[in-house]
């Protein structure tokens, strides 16, 4: 395996080993004499930790309710509040599809909208084509498909126009790529030639669908019949290539496009950016906005949100930030889906100080929330398992006149999904079908993320199956939702089965489904998944993230393959990334597990000198590399500067020095160490009892173990009898083996 992924390795430099510290004629003591009582966490900290009920968002909706102006909506029902329903939500997704409405002669129910004189059927195709024209967009794409049939019974021909809305139509509404072809076939056969919305729509339905092979050879097969593609149809096949992140062949159809004389405009950039950011690569995005600006094309508010966007999605907050102040300097104004991207970055972080700010921000430029900004801040409450926040949430966007579309459902299945309220997630199920909206595939995935957090991938191989029964293709997310399944659930066999279906080709290896394929393989500590994944991960030419690269980092050091481990260190370098503090602390582990405890000493002290904040994790993994080594005076040193550093030790860091003692037969120590945890409210585990009593056994003292069992109820009441009892058959099995 040795090489395998790294060829022509340069050697890392080794760091010098510190010889050990003199043995200390004193015996070492854990008291409060020696050791006082650890400071208390720092204010931020003891915020941080607080409980959702602290959450501000009475302020954060008092913000956004002041700059919230009604807008009256009659496309959904108003009435929507969880129940106390007790069918599961998976359940909802059994039963038989939606039947579409069907307009008979006396069914003028669809119609009641239009005024008294038009009840007689007179209008004209231009009317009609209007009216299908207004049920797309607002997603009541059943009644439109269902006037449609009506206008051909009423012998109304449909016009380029009317089939053009119908192709938008059944591409919005998905699993209808059948139902486009025949359409297609339609036109022709009435002889309408296709034009730009035309080709624009149908590849961009590919696009919405995952379908690359349809979109390519929809797009060739235009070109063969001797259509001229325009930007408006160039600019669809790279918005598929950018959904994609495949940056090589949007760039290939930039080059067409010069070639044939086409322009590109700022939608071509602007999909460009988005294949870019897609493949992970964000800094390269936001170069393209420079070079946007020396072509003459100025980018606008799309192009700044796809790359701020893809920055906050990245965990990469401040470079999104400064970006949007950029963008603001250089004279674009953002828009509402600028503000926000950025409202759910800051969100997910729950940096509510800056939220405010930017929806101040809003206020100051004139920019008002929309639909959009309460479904955000759905997710948002969702995202912090705050069941009780979601209905408030939910209860003032309506008051504000935003009635929910089917974006909104999705959300707030997702957030109930999240919180474990499957009731509730079915409720809103069964809400957004009496609204008159029908299940889509985000439907379908805000089940499977519910799912995917409890790791219940049996349930969620029924979804995806009862997906495919209906006619929904899995797309990217879905398969990405089902690898978290099965990773939470230790299921390595349905990864290794997704993962053989994207190396044979049936499923696309985009960035994002590749970059989840290794994080579910670490998750499953499978080396061979993982380095198999990378590799295909790096043919594809994707940039990895820190994410990635310190996951590798991590399985290397577990499976004491040091070389490789150095490598990825050497990468992140390379990549223009700075490790952070899981870099730091999984080199530590690599050292401390390789006997190499004064080289995680020195990983600790580069992490200080960084101006880095170790965590209880990084003086965890020093202690225990000091104790295996028998330096128990080196451990207690970083023990003491932990506490002074306001970190509190936890029952890792007590049973560590335990099992340190232990092995040294320091077992005056073991007693005040456990001595210690009581007065400190830290009790002692069954774990740290079990190494104590192999400690003596394994000195052969097994009288003095059980001398120990018969003395813990003495300074740990809460110890039961039980299990002193399987304590006593534990030393009594030491002495007969």
């Amino acid at each position: 395996m040795e090489g395998t992924l790294f060829p022509n390795r340069p050697a890392f430099p080794v760091p010098p080993t510190k010889p050990p510290s003199q043995p200390n004629s004193h015996r070492l003591k854990l008291n409060t004499t020696t050791l006082p009582l650890p400071p208390s966490l720092p204010l931020q900290q003891q915020q941080s930790s607080t409980s959702s009920h602290s959450f501000p968002l009475d302020s954060l909706l008092q913000h956004l309710l002041h700059i919230s102006s009604p807008v009256k909506s009659s496309l959904a029902s108003s009435h929507v509040v969880p129940s106390n329903n007790q069918d599961s939500f998976s359940a909802h997704f059994r039963k038989d599809d939606v039947a579409i409405p069907r307009i008979g002669e006396n069914d003028e129910g669809m119609l009641d909208f239009l005024p008294l004189k038009c009840k007689d059927f007179t209008l004209d195709v231009r009317a009609w084509t209007t009216i299908l024209h207004s049920y797309s967009r607002s997603g009541k794409y059943e009644k439109a498909i269902a006037l449609f049939d009506f206008m051909k019974l009423r012998e109304v021909t449909p016009t380029l126009v009317t089939y053009n809305v119908m192709l938008d139509v059944y591409g919005k509404m998905g699993r209808s790529w059948n139902k486009i072809l025949e359409l297609l076939d339609e036109m022709k056969s009435v002889g309408l030639e296709f034009d730009e919305f035309t080709c624009s729509t149908v590849i961009s339905a590919c696009g919405r669908e995952g379908m690359l092979e349809e979109a390519k050879s929809f797009f060739d097969g235009l070109k063969l019949n001797g259509y001229v593609p325009g930007t408006v149809t160039y600019n669809s096949l790279l918005q598929v290539y950018g959904k994609m992140g495949i940056y090589n062949e949007a760039l290939s159809v930039l080059k067409e496009m010069e070639e044939n004389n086409c322009p590109p405009d700022s939608v071509t950039y602007n999909e460009l950016v988005a294949a870019y950011v897609r493949a992970g690569f964000h800094d390269k995005g936001a170069v393209l906005i420079d070079t946007m600006t020396e072509k003459g094309i100025k980018p606008n508010a799309v192009t700044y949100t796809t790359v701020i966007d893809a920055y906050g999605k990245a965990g990469l907050e401040n470079k999104a930030l400064s970006l949007f102040k950029h963008m603001k300097e250089s004279g674009c104004v953002p828009n509402v889906c600028t503000y926000n991207s950025i409202i759910g970055m800051l969100g997910k972080k729950s940096r509510i100080d800056e939220m405010m700010e930017i929806i101040s921000d809003m206020k100051c430029n004139g920019c008002k929330p929309n639909r959009v900004t309460w479904n955000t801040m759905l997710a948002m409450c969702g995202n912090r398992g705050m069941q009780k926040f979601v209905s408030r949430v939910f209860h003032e966007m309506k008051n504000c006149g935003f009635e929910p579309d089917r974006d909104t459902f999705n959300t707030l299945i997702s957030a109930y999904g999240r919180c474990g309220s499957e009731i509730n997630a079915g409720k809103m199920h069964n809400e957004m079908i009496k609204a008159g909206f029908s299940p889509c595939i985000t439907t379908y995935n805000a089940l499977l993320n519910a799912l995917a957090r409890r790791g219940d991938w049996r349930a969620a191989e029924s979804v995806v199956l009862d997906m495919r029964k209906k006619g929904f293709k899995p797309n990217e997310t879905t398969y990405s939702l089902m690898l978290h399944s099965h990773s939470k659930g230790g299921n390595i066999r349905g990864i290794e089965k997704i993962a053989k279906e994207i190396y044979d080709g049936h499923i696309f290896p985009s960035w994002m489904l590749l970059r989840t394929l290794i994080i579910a393989n670490f998750k499953c500590r499978s080396l061979t998944g993982m380095e198999r994944a990378f590799q295909e991960f790096l043919k594809n030419g994707y940039k990895s993230d820190l994410v990635l690269f310190n996951s590798m980092l991590s399985i290397y050091a577990r499976n004491k393959m040091y070389d490789r481990a150095h490598d990825m260190l050497r990468f992140i370098k390379e990549s223009g990334l700075h490790p952070d503090l899981i870099t730091y602390n999984s080199l530590m582990d690599m050292y401390a597990r390789s006997g190499d405890c004064w080289k995680a000493q020195d990983v600790l002290n580069g992490l200080l000198q960084s101006n880095g904040k170790p965590d209880l994790v990084s003086y965890n993994t020093v202690i225990k590399g000091f104790c295996r080594q028998g330096l128990m005076g080196e451990a207690m040193r970083t023990f003491t500067e932990m506490t002074d550093r306001g970190i509190r030790p936890c029952i890792v860091t007590y049973n560590t020095f335990v099992a340190g003692f232990s092995s040294r037969g320091l077992f005056l120590e073991v007693d005040e160490v456990i001595s210690y945890m009581i007065q400190h409210d830290c009790t002692p585990n069954v774990l740290t009892y079990n190494t104590i009593v192999d400690g003596y056994c394994k000195s052969k003292r097994y009288k003095d173990a059980m001398d120990f069992v018969a003395r813990i109820r003495e300074k740990d009441s809460s110890f039961s009898e039980e299990a002193l009892q399987r304590l006593v058959v534990r030393v009594r099995e030491n002495m007969e083996s």
